[in-house]
C-alpha cells in the first residue's frame, strides 16, 4: 500500500463491561497514554475538561526512529457512548505546513463502541494522512521502499492499538 492510498488499520476487542464504562475509559485521553508505547502524555487545551466536538488536546509522543514530537488533536466525531474520533495536526510544522488543516490531518483516529451480548465491542481505527507525518520523512529518504515503510508503520500502529485495547478491556472488566 502507498501513502496516497490512505493506509488504515482497525483492531477490536470484546469487553465484558457496559458501553458506558468503556466510554468513560476511551474518552479519558490519559488512558491511552498509559497503555501505548508511543503516546506518552496527553492534555486538554483551551480549558477543555473533556471531549466535545471542536475541543483540542495535545499529544506528546516518542518513537525510537523519529524521536519526540508533539501533536494537537481536534475532536471531530462524538456520539455519546458510541463514537469518539479526532484528527491529528502538526502544530510545529515538523513535517510540513504548520497550519492546522483538518482536511489534511497527519492521521485520523476513532474509537467505536457497540453493545454486544452482556458487554461491548470496542473498535479502534487509525488512518494515516493525507497530511505529512514522520512516515513521509522515511519515504522521502527512500521512495523506492514506500510500500515497505507503510507496511512497517501499519504493523507498529496495530501493535500499539492492540495493547491499548487490551489495557482498556482489563480496566473496564476489573471495575465491573
Amino acid at each position: 500500500m502507498r501513502f496516497s492510498e490512505g493506509p488504515r488499520v482497525c483492531c477490536d476487542v470484546y469487553v465484558e463491561a457496559a458501553p458506558s464504562r468503556v466510554w468513560d475509559l476511551v474518552t479519558d485521553i490519559g488512558v491511552p497514554a498509559c497503555l501505548s508505547g508511543e503516546l506518552q502524555h496527553t492534555e486538554w487545551l483551551d480549558g477543555a475538561e473533556g471531549p466535545a466536538v471542536g475541543a483540542r488536546f495535545a499529544g506528546y509522543n516518542r518513537h525510537r526512529m523519529v524521536g519526540e514530537w508533539q501533536t494537537v488533536s481536534y475532536v471531530v466525531q462524538l456520539e455519546e457512548q458510541r463514537v469518539f474520533g479526532w484528527a491529528v495536526v502538526d502544530p510545529d510544522g515538523r513535517y510540513g505546513d504548520p497550519a492546522p488543516d483538518l482536511a489534511k490531518p497527519l492521521a485520523t483516529w476513532r474509537f467505536e463502541i457497540e453493545p454486544e451480548g452482556t458487554g461491548s465491542r470496542l473498535r479502534q481505527f487509525a488512518r494515516i494522512g493525507p497530511g505529512r507525518s514522520g512516515i513521509n520523512l522515511a519515504i522521502d529518504r527512500t521512495p523506492e521502499r514506500e510500500e515497505q515503510i507503510v507496511a512497517f508503520r501499519l504493523t507498529e500502529l496495530r501493535a500499539n492499538m492492540e495493547a491499548t485495547l487490551r489495557g482498556i478491556k482489563a480496566l473496564a472488566e476489573e471495575a465491573d
